[in-house]
């Protein structure tokens, strides 16, 4: 009976991670190479610049910086980054609220007098993974 429940358990572990993406985020026009750049991707509107699915960071360098995020489930997703570039941990604002470092969020989506909503930033990551291009500013 054993080696029964253990080829279920490898295959419902297989079947799992097939379906599990990679997602390439490139972030364009980065500044300076200082700093790190944080990446945050949601996975609902509920959730959104509030609990991340999943996060990552990589060592900013001027132009072009590019973000791997492994062993996502397939499905619609948004991202929110910021290049920390004084290493504090966090995105700095000025005394008004506004950020004071570049940001950007997928389909370089803007808001109004805010961040844009889940609905502009969401995309489709596919099962054989996705790549999202996105513009500091």
């Amino acid at each position: 009976m054993k080696p029964i429940h253990t080829a279920a358990a490898l295959l419902l572990f297989a079947a799992g991670a097939a379906s599990a993406a990679d997602l390439t985020v490139r972030v364009d026009d980065v500044r300076t190479a200082q700093g790190k750049l944080m990446v945050a991707v949601y996975d609902s509107a509920d959730g959104f610049l509030k609990r991340p699915a999943k996060a990552a960071h990589a060592v900013a360098a001027e132009g072009l910086v590019t973000v791997l995020i492994k062993d996502l489930p397939a499905g619609e997703y948004g991202i929110a980054l910021f290049h920390d570039a004084n290493g504090n941990g966090k995105m700095d604002r000025n005394a008004m609220g506004i950020p004071s470092e570049d940001y950007a969020f997928s389909n370089n989506a803007r808001g109004m007098m805010g961040p844009p909503s889940f609905e502009q930033v969401k995309f489709t990551v596919p099962a054989d993974g996705a790549t999202a291009t996105i513009s500091l500013r």
